[in-house]
């Protein structure tokens, strides 16, 4: 009789660990929500960077922000852009910014990992740090992502470039590339650009305004290529003298 009453009695699951169950309950549901949130996520990105292999973004996160904060500085908060088809952009203006910002734009998939491995070695000799970023992964920063510096944006660009390049032809990232750049205060794209610095449509952009284009984009709200700087000359011939190496670029 002691020994049946000193035995301990075997309880059932539901029993022995309620609080377990309820936990188990909620984890379940957290691995639905994640789950149907990383669908959404996958299945949203991929339609929007189909979408745009056809249809032309109207406006850019970065182009926002800019307005807001020229509107808050109590400045003109303009956007000023005109798209343009590929036939009325300068073959100069594609070579130009080949040459001066990924000229191995036809040959890489989206990252130059070679351009990577010069720029991290670059910069251990050097305090003034090179960047590696490709055409691809300027328009996937410039269309699709807030204009921020952070390891996770960095990783959404990187997840947008190869998207991009899986999707869009190398065609149509130089076009969509080259009517979204910053090119000055408001301005955007090729077109405007030419239009404002020049006084003439992007299809007739000689080769050495298109260098003067290209020459100013590192920081096109500050650099003025109807006013050129000694510095902005220099950087000019440089890419007159790269534009030379590459040739023309077909797509």
């Amino acid at each position: 009789m002691e020994d049946a009453i000193d035995r301990p009695v075997l309880l059932s699951r539901e029993e022995v660990s309620p609080r377990q169950q309820l936990w188990k309950k909620y984890l379940r549901k957290f691995l639905v929500i994640i789950k149907w949130a990383a669908i959404g996520f996958f299945g949203s990105t991929v339609f929007v960077v189909i979408l745009f292999s056809f249809v032309n973004p109207p406006v850019t996160p970065l182009m926002i922000k800019r307005a807001f904060v020229r509107k808050s500085d109590g400045k003109l908060a303009g956007i000023h852009k005109d798209w343009v088809s590929y036939r009325d952009i300068s073959p100069n203006m594609i070579r130009a910014v080949v040459a001066s910002e990924d000229n191995r734009f036809l040959e890489h998939w989206g990252i130059d990992v070679e351009a990577v491995q010069k720029a991290v070695e670059y910069n251990k000799r050097h305090r003034r740090k090179h960047g590696a970023s490709t055409i691809t992964q300027q328009v996937a920063k410039n269309v699709f992502l807030w204009p921020a510096r952070s390891w996770i944006r960095k990783g959404f660009e990187l997840y947008f470039t190869v998207l991009i390049e899986v999707v869009w032809s190398k065609k149509r990232i130089m076009v969509v590339y080259l009517n979204v750049m910053e090119t000055g205060n408001g301005i955007y794209g090729v077109e405007a650009a030419a239009r404002k610095y020049f006084h003439k449509p992007a299809a007739r952009l000689t080769r050495s305004e298109a260098a003067l284009i290209a020459a100013s984009l590192p920081n096109p709200r500050v650099r003025n290529p109807a006013r050129p700087t000694p510095y902005l000359l220099r950087r000019q011939a440089r890419i007159l003298n790269l534009m030379n190496k590459i040739g023309k670029v077909e797509f």
